[in-house]
């Protein structure tokens, strides 16, 4: 079994021991505790959205579908969100995680310590987004 290191210890490994075995594990770590965080957040949202007193004051009403309406779209991001943790201990488990799908480079510590379901490097993230900026101006 691999040690698992502090954020600091991660940071100070050398470049050429990129997504070791030791790596992997701290993100594998990381990548699981954050789903089930998000996890049990999106259960407890469900469970108050079931349990909302309803009201028979148009105002009352309109004030709570509104609030309904702003929960069922953080819970539909924080949904996607899962989703892509998902995908991520699944790149983790072949051996994908950590290299960018599009350039094949490694993506980097730091911007997976950020962002840790990250599939594209910092360069290549910012490609894409020019190329949505320039369809949505086409």
């Amino acid at each position: 079994m691999s040690t698992v290191f502090t954020e600091a210890e991660l940071l100070a490994q050398p470049a050429n021991d990129y997504m070791n075995a030791a790596q992997q594990q701290f993100f594998r770590t990381l990548l699981l505790r954050q789903r089930a965080e998000l996890q049990n957040r999106i259960d407890e949202e469900f469970i108050a959205l079931r349990e909302r007193d309803t009201s028979s004051d148009p105002a009352d009403i309109g004030s709570a579908e509104e609030q309904r309406h702003w929960q069922l779209r953080l819970l539909e991001r924080e949904k996607k969100l899962l989703d892509k943790m998902g995908e991520a201990l699944e790149r983790l488990a072949c051996g994908e995680y950590g290299w960018c799908r599009e350039s094949g480079e490694p993506i980097g510590l730091k911007r997976l310590l950020l962002r840790p379901t990250a599939s594209l490097s910092i360069e290549a993230k910012e490609r894409q987004e020019q190329r949505e900026k320039h369809l949505r101006h086409a």
